[in-house]
């Protein structure tokens, strides 16, 4: 009797499918790839051939230059080989997806990168019944439960508002978490103008282009310091502590990322001004999926891997952790 998912095959830099000859996020290059979003220790340049959402290949475009790219929208199919694929909205960043993959009977979910949390840039999650469930376990331990998001965006409005001779310089990938915390200051009423680096901008644009509004958003290099006073100012997280920061007008440092509730991490960046907020789930909404979707078995593929797969054992459901190198915190 063949065993469930046999035709899954982990390996250290992805997960190959072997009926459909195409690998899932591979992080070396491919001839065949699907990839579920743009960051880096999941997408990459260099193969032959991409199947991603039509965001996530705009991302990849933007970041790795031209790709061959074979755009699938949310809720289609597609077939490789025997495989008939899907991708459905992950909730991670603009233009994930979980890849399901049907073959002879079995449903496979890829999960990628995930969230539960209301996200005004990126679809919702969509929870998909399968019998293997591959997931993240970025902050799978107790320790990690995220508080509200509008609670950590109240907290950088009220320091904003009592210190108006200063800035607040929040660090923020430049993928995802940026724009995620542009659209959640809009959301809270905050219309001022929002400066930002450089190095934000191009991925900026293209949430635009793709009608995430982001409002008034203004170069820093193209600012006065004085003009700076009393507003956002939003930057790379290298860019936190670098030379770049002395044009700012006495900037209140913050961070925004879910390793903002571990101090220590806090400290070693000389953050003032720790926001957390993750762009991956938490230990309850990581469990909570798990139970909603009931897999027959879960593999689990970076992060805490020990004890999300101890939680699942505990419950009578298979788990093991898969080898994959990496995948790092590029988006956390």
């Amino acid at each position: 009797m063949a065993k469930l998912g046999d035709w899954i095959e982990p390996h250290p830099h992805g997960i190959y499918v072997r009926p459909a000859d195409a690998w899932i996020d591979p992080s070396e290059p491919e001839p065949q790839a699907l990839v579920t979003h743009g960051h880096a220790d999941h997408a990459r340049g260099g193969h032959g051939r991409v199947w991603a959402t039509p965001e996530t290949l705009a991302i990849m475009a933007a970041r790795y230059g031209p790709q061959q790219g074979e755009p699938v929208a949310y809720g289609e199919t597609i077939r490789l080989g025997e495989v008939e694929i899907g991708f459905v909205p992950a909730g991670h960043v603009l233009g994930s997806a979980q890849i399901v993959l049907d073959f002879r009977g079995e449903r496979v979910v890829v999960s990628g990168d995930y969230k539960r949390r209301a996200d005004p840039t990126c679809l919702p999650f969509e929870p998909v019944p399968c019998d293997i469930f591959v997931t993240e376990a970025t902050f799978a331990l107790p320790v990690f439960r995220h508080p509200d998001t509008g609670d950590e965006i109240d907290k950088l409005i009220a320091r904003l508002h009592a210190n108006p001779d200063r800035c607040v310089l929040v660090g923020a990938y430049a993928l995802g978490k940026a724009q995620r915390v542009i659209a959640e200051l809009r959301e809270r009423g905050h219309a001022a103008p929002i400066f930002i680096h450089g190095a934000l901008q191009r991925l900026c644009d293209l949430y635009e282009e793709h009608g995430v509004r982001l409002g008034e958003l203004v170069p820093v290099a193209a600012a006065a310091k004085a003009a700076m006073a009393g507003h956002v100012v939003m930057c790379p997280p290298s860019a936190l502590n670098d030379r770049w920061s002395r044009r700012l007008p006495d900037p209140i440092t913050a961070m925004a990322s879910g390793w903002m509730r571990v101090r220590q991490r806090a400290r070693q960046k000389n953050v003032e001004l720790p926001l957390i907020l993750s762009d991956h789930a938490d230990w309850d909404e990581l469990t909570d999926t798990l139970t909603e979707i009931a897999p027959r078995e879960v593999w689990v593929t970076h992060g805490r891997e020990e004890a999300l797969v101890h939680w699942c054992q505990q419950r009578q459901i298979k788990a093991r952790a898969l080898a994959l190198v990496g995948f790092e915190d590029e988006d956390d």
